[in-house]
């Protein structure tokens, strides 16, 4: 394998369903890729920073790198649930390796999607992020989680379908296909959908986003009227970033773009694919740290 004395760089990317490793020297083009178990650094802690390195090792096993470089390797993290900076601190101090950065979810997706460029950024899949980079600069709207935030999301398309559902069976408003056919799922049974309610993930709520797609592109009023609402949200956020008229817009995730239909057409006049993953946006953000590193050498 390369015996190059390049410095080793390692992305991460991590959340509550699991995390993702790229090992790459400071060119940047990534070696090796894997993936791991959940990395929710507030729900479990200890198996987060375990199943981080065991990902670590097995990436580095892919690309042929010995464990005992992993220790030299600056590492960037961005992990969705990181919202201190002691918490971040407490996540670098707990790992062993040269340098270590951490931050929430965030600023890897937009790295991943611009890779240094100016442009505006929606990543919707179980969560949301609304993001901008301009001139270097990062600012985000929401990224506050499922309970308080996260409109527009998957989870939320879940959520808010079974409201309507609800809505419908006391007759408040009307059925269609969609909610007819969601509430047959539950037996018919309103209590039903209260139970799950009670007890359901973000994720449990996210699997159902897909049939208010699915339902949308079908015309189903109620599916319709969800995007629709998603999508006053996302815009809503992007004007609080301030965006303009034909800058670069990435949709990103299971579910953003989807959206794309819903948005008004000042807002796609420039729409354009990612240039990389959040992954390989860490990857990006630990060069860059590198790279910091350097520049201070006397």
């Amino acid at each position: 394998m390369n015996d190059s004395k390049e410095t080793l760089l390692i992305g991460i990317d991590g959340g509550g369903t699991g995390c993702r490793a790229a090992i790459a020297f400071v060119d940047r083009v990534v070696l090796s890729e894997a993936e791991g178990g959940p990395a929710n650094v507030v729900t479990g802690f200890d198996l987060a920073l375990e199943n981080i390195q065991n990902v670590i090792e097995k990436a580095a096993l892919k690309a042929g790198i010995e464990a005992s470089r992993l220790v030299s390797a600056n590492v960037h993290l961005g992990l969705a649930g990181v919202m201190s900076d002691a918490m971040a601190d407490r996540i670098a101090r707990s790992l062993p390796y040269n340098k270590v950065t951490v931050t929430d979810d965030r600023p890897t997706a937009i790295a991943g999607a611009f890779a240094g460029s100016d442009g505006y950024l929606l990543a919707v899949g179980t969560g949301t992020i609304i993001a901008s980079a301009q001139k270097g600069k990062m600012r985000y709207v929401g990224g506050w989680g499922f309970y308080v935030a996260d409109q527009a999301s998957g989870a939320w398309l879940g959520r808010r379908l079974l409201e309507e559902v609800m809505l419908c069976y006391d007759g408040v408003k009307p059925h269609s296909e969609l909610t007819r056919s969601v509430l047959k799922k539950f037996e018919n049974d309103p209590n039903e959908i209260v139970a799950f309610s009670v007890k359901a993930r973000p994720i449990d709520f996210g699997k159902m986003a897909p049939s208010v797609v699915f339902a949308s592109k079908e015309g189903d009023p109620v599916g319709v009227s969800i995007l629709r609402e998603g999508a006053s949200y996302l815009e809503n956020g992007l004007r609080a970033l301030d965006f303009h008229a034909g800058s670069p817009l990435c949709l990103t995730g299971g579910i953003g773009p989807f959206y794309q239909p819903y948005l008004s057409s000042h807002l796609t006049e420039n729409v354009v694919a990612p240039l990389g993953s959040s992954v390989s946006g860490a990857i990006y953000l630990a060069a860059q740290n590198a790279q910091s590193d350097q520049e201070v050498l006397p």
